[in-house]
């Protein structure tokens, strides 16, 4: 085991370096994800060096006083077993601090994870599948929705206030954003954003089943014979029903977990997790 391992905070740029290590782990993360997740947390993305070059990553991004959130937690693959993962993840617990931390495990790490004091709360399913069909031509562009609207639409379905983080979220290049109105009422909104490989879509966000599959109807419709793929909470019976009846199939699973108590979120409106990195 290495001793005397130096921890610091990732400058905005090199938090690229860490999305890369998560496209190299086949994470398959967003083109614009840095500068979003950086934006959520500027001080909320770690690296440990191993003679001064990054060996272990962790991301526990603070969202508010209650709650934060723990992603790309990844040790560089030469340099596994050496005890840089464990140290890195000591300081992301330590800039936690007491608040509940949410995260979505991968397979091989979730027993890691339960042992460290998380609890499944419940699992995630990425679905594939690929573009195409017609839109409902009442949808209407996220842009034309004030951003107070989109954010109060959201408090019920994440654990906390995650207004900075949106506001570059939705405002990323290459996206599609869809709303629904009903009677003037945003009734649901979803966006999809360029990968690295395909799209995907997150979130999508809806009041009721016919509105979400109508948004999901429309963000596959805007790229016809593209990959596109969907996080959806296995809790949501309707969202897995939706993505199956229209081909998708699952090719990955996470496990929402918590250390802390976890909160109550409104599942029946959450068809798509926004990301698997920041929730």
């Amino acid at each position: 085991m290495v001793e005397n391992i130096e921890v610091r905070t990732l400058a905005g740029a090199e938090v690229y370096m860490m999305v890369d290590w998560a496209r190299r782990e086949g994470w398959n993360p967003g083109l614009y994800d840095a500068a979003c997740f950086h934006a959520a947390d500027p001080e909320g993305f770690l690296v440990a060096l191993h003679d001064g070059e990054p060996a272990a990553v962790i991301s526990v991004v603070r969202y508010d006083p209650s709650y934060a959130f723990l992603g790309l937690y990844i040790t560089r693959p030469d340099l596994r077993g050496q005890g840089f993962g464990k140290r890195v993840w000591t300081a992301g617990m330590r800039h936690a601090g007491t608040r509940t931390i949410g995260l979505d495990g991968v397979p091989a790490q979730q027993e890691n994870y339960a042992r460290s004091g998380f609890r499944l709360a419940w699992r995630n399913r990425r679905y594939q599948g690929v573009g195409g069909g017609q839109a409902d031509p009442d949808l209407i562009d996220l842009d034309d929705i004030a951003f107070g609207r989109i954010t109060a639409f959201d408090y019920d379905v994440f654990e906390a206030d995650r207004r900075r983080f949106l506001r570059f979220w939705v405002a990323q290049p290459d996206a599609v954003r869809l709303a629904s109105l009903r009677g003037g009422h945003l009734s649901g909104w979803g966006m999809m954003r360029t990968c690295v490989e395909g799209y995907k879509i997150g979130p999508l966000l809806a009041e009721d089943p016919g509105t979400a599959e109508r948004l999901l109807d429309g963000l596959l419709a805007a790229v016809p014979g593209e990959q596109v793929y969907l996080d959806v909470p296995d809790m949501n019976a309707d969202a897995v029903r939706a993505a199956e009846a229209r081909g998708m199939t699952v090719t990955f699973e996470t496990a929402r977990m918590y250390l802390g108590t976890p909160p109550e979120l409104n599942m029946a409106k959450i068809w798509g997790i926004t990301t698997f990195e920041l929730g």
